[in-house]
């Protein structure tokens, strides 16, 4: 029995990159073996074990062959007579198909460190087109290295064309699409994940509701500049990914609804991130109009936006509308959110307590606050002391 640091620690190791996670290859054992040693196995279709002690990932050294379409249509192999050298030849990258030995001999077949030192993302084998959930793992590559100078290799891109062409990545699912997404967002250089899967014309098959505006140039263009405006402001990958739905659909807001509503509906999107998405369809033009609102609509606005309820997601609405106006009209500023924030504030701060005495009854206490609120919204619009 032997073992391997694997994969991206070594990877990230060889770079001066901290590695954050630790996979393990073991040569020469077996599920028995292991279960014997103490390791809980984690995998039904794959042999992965945690160790006992420091909870790390180790695999048993396998081969896998296609068997039928989709992320899941393999046959795994796992038996002592697996070979390192087998196990590095089914992994995706060169630079993710590295192995280290307990005494630090840096096992490297295909020429892994080699592109690191190219900076280039190059596929290790042919057999790299079986699997089709590769397409949006290299560009997530692409966009966790940019800042390093990565790009894929032009044969490499050759290959994820054809994939794409050839219509697999419809097989993936939609959960994995998201999580695919979600990691690359959390990246240094979001928008190049998306860039990638334009130039591959990849978007359209694994984003419903909204492949057609996408593939539309200066709506797309918006879309990324806002996604780049936005992420240094902000790390939640749903704020990121609103901002660039919402840029993508500032000139298109007659359909941003159903489109947005669709693409909600994928599954693998949390709850509230499903809601950020569609909030960011349905009032982003009623913000940046806001002006232009009499008190009833302001505080229509005001109650969709539920700034004291949900805080977090009021501040992060605004803060995706103001990067967006901003690039679409050429502003330095976005006055629309003091506003919003100052309104919000203002009809919040009534105080009830004093009309319990004379008026009785939950509904008559709420169309006083409502009579309320609208009289001050209507006072903060009279002042015309806008922004």
């Amino acid at each position: 029995m032997e073992v391997y640091l694997v994969g991206g620690a070594v990877r990230d190791e060889l770079l001066g990159l901290p590695v954050r996670e630790r996979d393990w290859v073991v040569v020469g054992s077996s599920t028995e073996e292991m279960l014997i040693r103490g390791y809980r196995q984690v995998g039904k279709n794959f042999p992965v074990f945690l160790h006992p002690d420091t909870g790390e990932e180790y695999a048993l050294a396998r081969t896998e062959r296609k068997k039928g379409r989709g992320y899941y249509g393999f046959e795994v192999h796992a038996s002592p007579d697996v070979s390192l050298q087998d196990d590095l030849l089914r992994r995706d990258l060169t630079i993710n198909a590295m192995a280290k030995s307990r005494s630090g001999e840096v096992i490297d077949p295909h020429g892994g460190r080699q592109d690191l030192k190219a900076r280039r993302l190059r596929h290790v084998s042919a057999a790299f087109t079986e699997d089709p959930l590769r397409i949006l793992r290299v560009a997530r590559f692409a966009a966790r290295f940019a800042r390093q100078g990565f790009s894929i290799a032009e044969e490499t891109m050759q290959l994820l064309h054809g994939m794409v062409r050839n219509g697999e990545l419809k097989d993936v699912a939609k959960e994995r699409v998201w999580d695919e997404t979600q990691r690359a967002l959390a990246t240094h250089s979001p928008g190049v994940f998306f860039s990638v899967l334009h130039c591959l014309n990849a978007a359209e098959q694994v984003y419903d509701g909204i492949g057609d505006t996408f593939s539309g140039e200066s709506a797309r263009v918006l879309a990324l500049a806002a996604l780049d405006s936005i992420s240094p402001q902000a790390d939640e990958p749903c704020v990121r990914f609103a901002a660039l739905i919402g840029g993508l659909y500032f000139h298109h807001h007659e359909t941003a609804c159903q489109d947005v509503s669709i693409l909600a509906r994928q599954p693998g999107l949390s709850n509230s991130c499903r809601e950020l998405l569609k909030l960011t369809a349905k009032l982003q033009h009623a913000c940046h109009d806001v002006f232009e609102l009499d008190a009833q609509g302001l505080l229509g606005l005001l109650h969709r936006l539920d700034g004291k309820r949900k805080p977090e997601r009021f501040t992060s609405l605004l803060k995706i509308f103001s990067v967006i106006y901003k690039i679409a009209k050429d502003k330095k500023d976005y006055p629309q959110a003091e506003w919003l924030h100052r309104a919000s504030r203002r009809i919040e701060d009534i105080d009830v307590r004093p009309w319990t005495g004379d008026v009785t009854g939950k509904q008559e206490i709420a169309k006083r606050l409502e009579l309320a609120r609208l009289q001050l919204l209507d006072e903060m619009i009279s002042e015309k002391n806008l922004p």
